[in-house]
């Protein structure tokens, strides 16, 4: 699988941004697909998650409430909604598929395919 993730920028605190994962091969709907991000001078940590069949979404505590992952296996394509942006938010965000089991669903040792990520900057 090959992921390309796109439709980070900047943005002003509180305002909106919708992240795009594509997907390339045929088995993306079997798949289970993440969102992680990495700040500068940071560790990469997890933001949210979903199942393969969309049935079941998890979330860092950071962004639950403000962040809505979604998912369409038509599209080969994963969202990440990103509303009520904050300043530290900013970082660089990639998405990920895998077959996690729930205690690696918002690790990276969960996910096998990672693609290359896209840069979200809140400016305050």
């Amino acid at each position: 699988v090959q992921l390309q993730a796109s439709g980070g920028g900047l943005v002003q605190a509180g305002g909106s941004l919708r992240l795009s994962c594509a997907a390339s091969g045929h088995t993306f709907s079997s798949y289970d697909m993440g969102w992680f991000r990495q700040a500068p001078g940071k560790e990469r940590e997890f933001v949210a998650a979903i199942r393969w069949s969309g049935g079941r979404r998890y979330y860092a505590d950071s962004v639950k409430g403000r962040f809505t992952i979604s998912r369409d296996n038509a599209e080969n394509t994963v969202y990440l909604q990103m509303n009520s942006l904050k300043p530290e938010d900013t970082a660089v965000y990639h998405c990920a598929a895998g077959r996690p089991i729930l205690s690696n669903v918002a690790t990276q040792n969960g996910y096998n395919y990672w693609g290359q990520g896209t840069l979200v900057t809140v400016s305050s």
